[in-house]
């Protein structure tokens, strides 16, 4: 199975340790695509003006059997990345980790083409993902 993850880049990167912990549980499923998204080193700067990085991520959403997205740091790329990922008919996981001062948009909340899956900490993901991937 090919696993694209998207995860805030730009938008912050306070949730990088997650994102890492998260994709490496992914890697028991199959080949994690975007696995540089939980680098601590990641850089928001694109190449080319973000032609290559868009046409690359775009390449890799549409060879992926399915998407995992942590939305709890809002990001308007990984809004897009959903958004292309429901267009090309992909299955897309969407993981919130609710928390006082970050909402989670209704336009995720409400797309009934997406499954959203509220966690509190790693180990609830591990189950949830677990369950989601295995249908």
């Amino acid at each position: 199975m090919k696993i694209y993850f998207a995860g805030s880049i730009t938008g912050g990167r306070d949730d990088a340790r997650v994102y890492s912990k998260i994709i490496e549980y992914l890697k028991c499923f199959g080949e994690v695509l975007t696995e540089h998204v939980g680098s601590k080193k990641i850089s928001s700067m694109g190449e080319d003006n973000g032609y290559f990085i868009h046409d690359r991520d775009m390449n890799w959403l549409l060879d992926a059997d399915v998407i995992v997205a942590e939305v709890t740091t809002p990001s308007l790329g990984v809004g897009y990345e959903i958004g292309r990922a429901i267009e090309n008919h992909k299955k897309v996981l969407c993981l919130y980790r609710p928390q006082e001062e970050k909402r989670l948009s209704a336009m995720i909340r409400g797309c009934k083409d997406l499954t959203v899956i509220e966690y509190k900490d790693f180990a609830s993901v591990k189950e949830k993902v677990a369950e989601f991937l295995s249908k």
